[in-house]
């Protein structure tokens, strides 16, 4: 594979030495885009290939992207969706459909408006993808460099671990696009934040999203024997707000399954709250939320059914009988509330509909599914740059933004990847423009 000659700038064919450093998918994009304006790009990637995570996530089936409708799609973003607009609005949801359609991978909405290729497979779009990043043709083709570590910047030199040792370079543009700090396994482990910061970065802390969340009190072992790794469908999930500060924000309420953990909760509905349950860890220590065990049916039905007269029949069987809960649904209600609860027609028929979970931590940063924190959207200037490295531009999840899953991450890391690759040509252009001006006088 060729290399930048150590210690010197990349050979180019045009006046200026890029580098990208991540394989994800931001990277690729950041890549792509500048290759395409004839720039000759050296990819670094510290694992042995690149787009690791992207092909993980692809193991269920690819979700490219979401079919929401605009504006609805970049709300989804939250407190980042104005930092998140110009990017998202160039290349939207639309749009990562047509990009893989370029691509040979035809796509299709499913059935929760989550947009899959055909194939359902990562693995043939990324081969098709690095086909054409390597192509010669009217682009220079990208050069990739695997096992090549960032480890830091000395003076003008970026530095990185390599097969052959450590090894400086020089390059007149550089996109960042390092990813979170989830599944370090796979090459995001968040170690360039101490160095960023070292370079008078701002970057936010790392922390767990769309993850799972511990209890504050553990189950019992009876409970956690029986019922661990059990899933709980068709309820609704609701997070009342911690705080009168955080009342905007802290309020959820969706319908769908979450799983019973050895220590908690994980799964689809707790990570569709998990920045909201985050947030009221913060706040408050505790995060609080309600489950309604039976959202079809009303809370007047359900205190009518539970107050009949049941007779010598056990509690669970008049339940069942009654109302149809049984199970882990009826595993709860003997787990969470006390005797006094249960024997109550009132009290149990509200707990039935908002039943108190207390949870008092979030699983490991890398056991989460993505990332929230990163680089602080202050630390980057009006031109895309960031504010303490000229000609540095930085791309995708390492950037200081949350969103759920179905396709919304890889939709706006895509998006980011692109928009670094932009600016940092307009960057060059400009520096272009300086450099012959300065002929010219």
């Amino acid at each position: 594979m060729p290399e930048p000659e150590a210690g010197q700038s990349a050979k180019t064919s045009s006046p200026f030495s890029l580098a990208v450093v991540g394989g994800g998918p931001a990277g690729l994009m950041a890549a792509e885009v500048l290759s395409a304006y004839g720039h000759r790009v050296h990819l670094f990637e510290g694992m042995p290939s690149v787009g690791r995570k992207f092909l993980l996530a692809g193991r269920g089936g690819l979700n490219l992207t979401h079919s929401e409708a605009m504006p609805g799609f970049i709300e989804r973003y939250s407190v980042a969706t104005d930092a998140l607009h110009a990017a998202l609005s160039a290349f939207d949801n639309e749009a990562v459909r047509c990009w893989a359609d370029g691509l040979g991978q035809k796509t299709f909405v499913g059935s929760s408006n989550r947009v899959f290729p055909v194939g359902m497979k990562a693995s043939p779009l990324l081969r098709a993808w690095l086909r054409r990043l390597q192509e010669t043709g009217d682009r220079p083709p990208v050069q990739f460099y695997l096992r090549h570590r960032w480890v830091g910047l000395d003076s003008e030199s970026w530095i990185f671990d390599t097969p052959q040792g450590r090894k400086a370079f020089q390059f007149d543009g550089v996109v960042l696009a390092l990813g979170g700090g989830s599944w370090a396994r796979l090459g995001s482990d968040g170690a360039w934040v101490p160095m960023l910061r070292q370079l008078g970065v701002d970057v936010i802390s790392l922390l767990p999203s769309n993850c799972g969340f511990d209890l504050q009190r553990p189950w019992s072992e009876h409970f956690r024997s029986r019922f661990a790794g059990t899933p709980i469908k068709s309820v609704v999930l609701s997070v009342p707000p911690v705080s009168e500060a955080t009342q905007n924000e802290a309020c959820f309420r969706r319908k769908g399954e979450f799983v019973v953990t050895d220590t908690g909760v994980e799964g689809s509905l707790i990570y569709a709250a998990s920045s909201i349950l985050r947030l009221n860890l913060i706040e408050g220590g505790v995060a609080h939320a309600l489950l309604d065990l039976l959202p079809d049916r009303s809370a007047e039905r359900v205190l009518h059914e539970v107050s009949k007269p049941r007779g010598s029949r056990s509690l669970s069987t008049h339940l069942k009988s009654r109302l149809g809960l049984d199970g882990i649904k009826m595993g709860l209600l003997y787990e969470m509330l006390d005797a006094s609860v249960l024997t109550d027609p009132a009290s149990l028929s509200a707990a039935i509909k908002a039943l108190p979970l207390v949870l008092g931590a979030t699983r490991p940063l890398d056991e989460a599914i993505s990332s929230a924190g990163g680089v602080a959207w202050d630390a980057i200037g009006s031109q895309g740059m960031l504010k303490a490295l000229p000609g540095v531009f930085c791309a995708g999840e390492m950037l200081d933004w949350d969103a759920p899953t179905g396709g919304y991450l890889l939709t706006a890391c895509m998006a980011l990847g692109r928009k670094a690759g932009e600016d940092l040509n307009s960057y060059l252009q400009a520096e272009r423009s300086d450099r012959a001006g300065a002929i010219s006088v």
